[in-house]
């Protein structure tokens, strides 16, 4: 699989083995960017190195900062559902973010959710990078914009491309969809259902094709 030429500033933090254990382990202390100062934990991916499929999302929200695991908050039980419904066990696919800290700013006593930016994206992309070199899986799929240009490059459109599955360099089958939370905003949202009905058609190609 391909590396990214260009320093990045995680990189350094990266151990010599590159397991899932260990990079979970080493990605507890990275100082790649400033993320980690006001984020709770690093949450790195979860599911078994012997996955089939990898969905990566954008970043942790603020249940998956304090819990330490990635899509468990609201947007991740809606994802667990319609996981469920398409006939995907979860257990046997590895899920992840492309950013490992959660990236917020207060609101009274909230803590909401504030995109991570391009140098924050590209300096977190050595441990997804990692992360998939370590799995090689068959199957790739990112979870939102940010997710697809972290791996498919900035130019990369999903209003275009949602739902067409493609060769890449991460996966000899690649799709990229919506967002759980996107689609747990499109659930309140007059005409949202085209939405949630969209991506749950993307589930079934996945699962389709994982069996």
């Amino acid at each position: 699989m391909p590396r990214v030429s260009a320093t990045t500033s995680a990189a350094e933090f990266l151990p010599h083995r590159r397991n899932l254990p260990s990079l979970r382990k080493a990605a507890e202390t990275c100082r790649g960017c400033p993320l980690y100062a006001n984020a709770t934990q690093t949450v790195f991916g979860e599911g078994p190195n012997t996955a089939r499929a990898v969905f990566v999302g954008e970043q942790p929200g603020d249940v998956e900062d304090r819990a330490g695991r990635p899509f468990v908050g609201p947007a991740g039980r809606l994802f667990d559902e319609l996981l469920d419904a398409a006939g995907i066990d979860r257990r046997q696919i590895y899920v992840t973010n492309a950013v490992k800290h959660f990236k917020w700013k207060p609101q009274g006593k909230r803590r909401l959710h504030a995109k991570p930016s391009s140098r924050e994206i590209f300096a977190c992309r050595p441990w997804l990078q990692a992360e998939l070199e370590a799995i090689e899986p068959e199957l790739l799929i990112c979870l939102g914009a940010t997710a697809a240009q972290s791996l498919l490059g900035r130019g990369f459109k999903l209003t275009q491309r949602r739902g067409e599955p493609f060769a890449s360099d991460w996966a000899a089958w690649t799709l990229a969809t919506y967002h759980p939370s996107a689609v747990l905003r499109a659930k309140h949202l007059e005409g949202g259902e085209i939405l949630v009905r969209e991506f749950q058609a993307d589930l079934e190609l996945v699962a389709a094709k994982l069996k």
